[in-house]
């Protein structure tokens, strides 16, 4: 996998809900990278976007994307499933 960049750390205690759940959907991006042996080109082209929205996702520049781009982007690579627990 390649990465340009410094990937973003989130401060789970600080952040927004929104925020953390937008960086843990690209998290599921870097899993299907992984457990696809596939590299950031080739994933920019199963999603039909450019190279550099996917390094992007992968780097957790959350800032760029809203979370149902993130979704959609994600259902086009694999099944999404989403689990809401009110607390």
């Amino acid at each position: 996998m390649e990465l340009g960049g410094p990937t973003l750390v989130i401060d789970y205690k600080n952040s927004t809900h929104s925020d953390v759940f937008k960086y843990r959907l690209c998290q599921e991006f870097v899993k299907f990278l992984k457990e696809k042996n596939i590299n950031q080109v080739e994933l920019a082209k199963q999603l039909k976007v450019d190279k550099a929205v996917v390094n992007k996702i992968i780097l957790h520049k959350i800032e760029h994307f809203t979370i149902d781009r993130l979704i959609d982007l994600l259902s086009l690579v694999k099944s999404v499933d989403i689990l809401f627990k009110a607390s």
